[in-house]
């Protein structure tokens, strides 16, 4: 069997890895791919240029397609994929757009009754300005695009919500992204991340992960596209999980099949367990990263015994192994906003008994460099997430780079 990944960074690489670790591909792409992804061969194509990926995959005879990002998704790619008769996992353009608009995410919602927080949509300055002065604080300012996951902003003060809505809205802080923005209602709560492989009405929910989003220690700094995760997470239970598949992920699927918008891929659900129930923070249309990055290693059925499951409308079940995982991104200095590339990051090659995964790494003569803003994440398993989370972070001291940097706290006190 011969497999293409689309996509560049630790979420693919974690696909990669686990269809390695599997045995059932014969051949592993990767289109772009980077230097670190040693288990695959990389194919010199964007994400986003459809029509080359497809050429690609009829020349190859390519099997199966996962697509990894949202831009890749946005652009067509299953779309075109399926038009040329190639087998794709990932949703149709259409369907992404559940991730691609948070205000078409809202509507699909309110539609079908799925709880999520109150909200108002904007394109205008004036109309945003003037419902900040209804609204109590602290409160979520979202561009309605996409935005590499730092398109969310969470306003203490009523100045710092105006400051943010005309960064948006007026200078285009996202360029087109921010054309339209969300203002929404503050959510106070346990966060979750609740994902399933989806196939039109069949789903295979996955266990509970939790993201990190904030770029320091304590949740302090900006958002960022996440900065470490572990799984499962204890303050979520069995019951809260059955509930999110009942009220979020079964009625989901369900309306996009009547909306004819049906979902095939992985669907995302970012959740929140609050006084008043579990709600929907965001919807995403593909793996989450970093959750990828630590669900998958405890995945023991095979990913393509899935995928093609599925794809195939047949039953599927999914085994899981009780070790736990706790994850760490190594990000460089600056990052989510302005970083330096190029520092040489010594000691890979000394670390034990953890995966790690390139996210943003670039091989030059014998030395990985820094190539991104998220860099490398560093996953340990344990038989509970405290050893899990003592291994991580004993193995990432072996690491060195000046330039790098990663919170401190993943998994504690919990």
């Amino acid at each position: 069997m011969k497999v293409l990944v689309i996509g560049r960074g630790g979420r693919e690489h974690a696909i990669i890895k686990k269809l390695k670790r599997d045995q059932e591909a014969t051949e592993i792409f990767c289109a772009p791919g980077n230097s670190g992804m040693v288990e695959a061969k990389l194919v010199d194509i964007e994400e986003t240029d459809v029509l080359e990926l497809v050429r690609f995959a009829k020349i190859e005879a390519i099997d199966l397609t996962i697509v990894g990002p949202e831009m890749a998704l946005m652009a067509g790619v299953a779309n075109q994929f399926q038009a040329a008769g190639l087998k794709v996992f990932g949703p149709t353009k259409e369907a992404a757009l559940i991730e691609g608009s948070k205000a078409f995410a809202k509507e699909l919602m309110n539609r079908y009754s799925i709880p999520t927080a109150a909200y108002g949509e904007f394109t205008q300055i004036e109309e945003a300005l003037a419902y900040l002065e209804t609204q109590a604080m602290p409160i979520v300012i979202k561009a309605d695009g996409l935005a590499a996951g730092k398109g969310v902003v969470i306003c203490q003060t009523l100045e710092e919500a105006q400051e943010t809505v005309t960064e948006m809205l007026v200078d285009r802080m996202f360029a087109d992204a921010s054309a339209k923005i969300i203002i929404e209602e503050f959510l106070e709560g346990e966060e979750f991340s609740l994902m399933a492989f989806v196939s039109n009405n069949a789903y295979v929910p996955m266990p509970i992960a939790r993201d990190y989003k904030r770029a320091y220690d304590n949740d302090q700094g900006l958002n960022t596209g996440g900065m470490g995760s572990h799984s499962p997470h204890p303050a979520i239970t069995d019951a809260d999980y059955e509930e999110a598949i009942k009220i979020v992920i079964e009625p989901m699927t369900q309306g996009m099949i009547k909306d004819d918008i049906p979902f095939t891929g992985i669907l995302y659900a970012g959740l929140i367990k609050t006084k008043a129930g579990i709600k929907v923070i965001e919807f995403n249309a593909r793996f989450g990263d970093p959750e990828t990055e630590v669900l998958l290693p405890r995945l023991e059925t095979k990913l393509t015994d899935i995928i093609l499951g599925l794809l195939e409308q047949k039953p599927v079940e999914c085994q899981w192994s009780t070790l736990e995982t706790v994850g760490v991104v190594l990000a460089a200095k600056g990052y989510p906003l302005a970083y330096d590339k190029g520092a040489i990051i010594k000691g890979l090659e000394t670390l034990q008994d953890v995966d790690v995964y390139h996210m943003g790494t670039q091989l030059v003569e014998a030395d990985y460099t820094i190539n991104g803003g998220r860099v490398l994440f560093v996953v340990g398993s344990g038989t509970n997430l405290e050893a899990a989370r003592q291994k991580v972070y004993k193995e990432i001291q072996k690491i060195y780079c000046e330039e790098l940097f990663y919170r401190t706290d993943i998994a504690s006190n919990l």
